[in-house]
């Protein structure tokens, strides 16, 4: 009823575009027609009049914007919170609406000076009551949220923004009566349509298409079943009329040019007030802090990205700019979040950056014993490639047998802290759960790149996949650095594939074991099996290797061989026999390489020597990878998934694949040592092979002519 229900509004007195604060604005600086906006906002005044009350509050001049007063604060009973202005533009208007409230008898409640949150235009109650919306990621910022919850005991539902033509919240979102929801989804992250849609099932949501969205068909003023609009489509107003709404149109074109419609134009000062619904707000903060070179190494930018491509949000506490060149820098940030789940995922992340609470904050991590042999707690911590230390006893531990995918076990008398698979876990084990107390440990990068007190020869490695690049460069550089490995008593672990049969590799990998540039082995039964069959037939799946045909009745030649092979007992018993007397397998073993090869469900025999019970093999791959200081990785996608799965940072790492998406899920681990090399696996073990011998043979005077 109209007695129910009070408006404000603004005159359009000093109304005109005279900047651009939003994407509307741009292009409309002055081309506002005085005498049309007047006309409009009297006709929307008038339409709104016949069905509410409608206060006025004076407008000023050098304000233009005034006139969309949904911005001018919250009001729920006799309480308002005002707005702060995100834009130096709007800032003057909040004496003016702060002056009005408390004539009309209103507590007005003010924000910190550096707390934007802009009122109503951001923050919309469900037209029964039950709670406030809440927008964030523009011109609101979600720490604000807590404040309004708690001044006017609401329950506040964040949701953030991502389109910046919708700005604010009211521009692409419009609770109507009835419990019904009027908005574009476009407008909002993934998290905040999840929330959306637990709260409103889906007979109440109607669905705004763009056409109709960038119309401001959501910025809509609504009283019962009534809704006043700009012009919309025939289809959502047939919509609109199928939920028992009556749609009044009344054209603001004028001021959609400074991004408002009729909602922007009012302020609705008489909302619904349940008894039973209290302050609530699901909303976590926490303050990081980060240390590195921050700038040049793009470490902050990409921290505060990932804070709100999450759907956080984020405030700079302290920044410390290092003042030299190898100066590092230092920040705290505090990190907000619309829930704990969503705060989880941002710290979680963030630590692997190597952020960390400020260490007077907290004293010891949170666990909870394992009652489950084989079976974590919920929300245990998962632990990553990072050298990683958690606090216990008010202390920093290291944690020791580093790896992905792995939870960390603690104890506190000694304290200490491993990373324990999830099948081994028993029963007992105090399991880290949670995010708070851990840290990793990063190499410091300097500008250039690479990485400091470290030796440079290898900075390449940080840049990325590209099959573009030449392999040539790269082989040299790979070849350089395992020469130093070998002669300096390094390990040098490969992971390989039969492709690297396939194609003609076996000769090269074969002199690489042995001239002592691999000191383990990796693979399945297939790189076995083929190589032997090269080895020993002359063809690798049945195809000759020297002519590049199938032989007739070659595709039964692995299968000989891995009958042959059974019968002596294994590799080393064949080899012994002379059966076996070249090859990558016949010089693991003359070389005494230890090797592992683990079984599938697609082998056929398989070998004696693969290790079929899977969880066998992952260990034992475990420990042949223990103090490698590179691992080579050669056209085998899931073992060197699993390889990399498994490997901590720190360990340089060559992926070579033909297959560019292999090599990129390779890099994508993260590690400032690895590289991706995209070519031919046999072409690229007969550079390496032949690059390694120009460094080990007589530098010869004519060839640097």
């Amino acid at each position: 009823m109209a007695d129910d229900i009070r408006i404000l509004m603004c005159p359009p007195d000093h109304y005109d575009v005279d900047y651009v604060i939003n994407p509307w604005m741009e292009g409309n600086i002055h081309k506002s027609s005085q005498e049309r906006a007047v006309e409009q906002w009297k006709k929307l005044h008038q339409t709104i009049k016949e069905c509410a009350i409608v206060d006025l509050v004076k407008p000023a001049k050098g304000w233009p914007d005034m006139v969309f007063t949904a911005n001018a604060g919250l009001v729920l009973g006799e309480n308002v919170v005002l707005s702060r202005f995100y834009h130096k533009e709007r800032q003057g208007e909040e004496p003016y609406f702060k002056a009005w409230f408390e004539e009309n008898g209103f507590t007005v409640y003010e924000l910190p000076q550096d707390l934007p949150f802009e009122g109503a235009g951001d923050a919309l109650f469900d037209r029964e009551g039950r709670w406030l919306w809440a927008g964030y990621g523009f011109r609101s910022e979600l720490d604000s949220h807590p404040y309004i919850a708690k001044w006017l005991d609401t329950e506040v539902v964040s949701l953030r923004l991502i389109d910046e033509r919708f700005y604010h919240l009211d521009t692409c979102f419009c609770p109507l009566s009835g419990g019904y929801l009027l908005y574009y989804p476009p407008a909002f992250d993934a998290y905040s349509n999840r929330v959306i849609e637990m709260r409103i099932p889906p007979e109440k949501r109607i669905i705004v298409e763009e056409l109709d969205a960038v119309n401001f068909a959501c910025n809509a003023v609504n009283v019962n079943d009534i809704i006043i609009m700009n012009l919309v489509s025939r289809t959502l107003k047939d919509k609109l009329a199928g939920a028992g709404f009556t749609v009044r149109e009344t054209p603001l074109t004028e001021f959609l040019k400074a991004g408002g419609a009729a909602k922007c134009l009012t302020l609705r000062v008489t909302e619904p007030i349940l008894e039973d619904v209290h302050a609530t707000v699901s909303i976590e903060s926490r303050v990081i802090r980060m240390e590195g070179h921050l700038l040049d190494a793009g470490i902050l930018n990409q921290a505060l990205d990932l804070v709100v491509e999450n759907s956080g949000s984020f405030r700079v506490l302290n920044f410390n700019l290092g003042v030299e060149r190898n100066s590092t820098s230092s920040a705290e940030v505090r990190v907000s979040a619309p829930s704990h789940q969503i705060m989880e995922e941002i710290m979680t992340e963030l630590i692997d950056l190597g952020a960390v609470p400020p260490p007077q904050e907290l004293c010891d991590i949170n666990t909870e014993t394992v009652t489950q042999g084989g079976v974590a707690p919920d929300d245990f911590y998962v632990s990553t490639i990072y050298p990683t230390e958690v606090r216990v006893n008010c202390e920093w531990v290291q944690v020791t047998g580093q790896r992905m995918d792995a939870a960390i076990v603690v104890t506190s008398n000694p304290p200490s802290a491993r990373c324990v698979l999830l099948r081994d876990l028993q029963v007992g084990d105090r399991v880290m759960v949670g995010v708070e107390g851990i840290r990793t440990i990063k190499k410091v990068e300097s500008h250039e790149g690479g990485t400091r007190k470290e030796n440079k020869e290898f900075a390449f490695m940080a840049a990325g996949v590209s099959s573009e690049r030449r392999v040539e460069l790269l082989v040299e550089q790979i070849a350089w650095e395992m020469r130093q490995i070998r002669d300096q008593g390094g390990k040098i672990v490969v992971t390989a594939g039969p492709v690297v049969i396939h194609t003609g590799g076996a000769q090269h990998l074969s002199h690489l074991v042995r001239e002592g540039y691999v000191h383990a082995l990796l693979g399945g039964n297939a790189i076995a099996v083929h190589d032997i069959e090269q080895a020993t037939m002359g063809t690798s799946l049945g195809v000759d290797m020297q002519r590049g045909i199938p032989v007739r009745g070659g595709h039964r030649h692995h299968l000989k061989i891995i009958n042959t092979v059974r019968r002596y007992g294994g590799i080393r018993q064949a080899v012994e026999a002379g059966f076996i007397n070249k090859g990558v397998m016949y010089e693991c073993v003359k070389n005494n390489i230890p090797y592992c090869l683990a079984g599938s469900i697609r082998d056929d025999g398989p070998l004696p020597d693969t290790e079929m019970n899977l969880v066998q093999a992952q260990s034992r791959y475990g420990e042949l990878i223990q103090g490698a200081d590179m691992i080579l990785m050669l056209s085998s996608m899931l073992h060197s998934i699993g390889v990399g799965n498994m490997t901590p940072s720190g360990v340089k790492m060559v992926c070579v694949d033909i297959n560019p998406a292999v090599v990129t899920k390779l890099s994508d681990r993260g590690s400032v040592e690895s590289v991706g090399v995209v070519t031919d696996v046999g072409l690229f073990l007969s550079l390496l092979v032949r690059q390694l011998q120009q460094l080990t043979r007589p530098y010869s005077l004519s060839e640097a002519f």
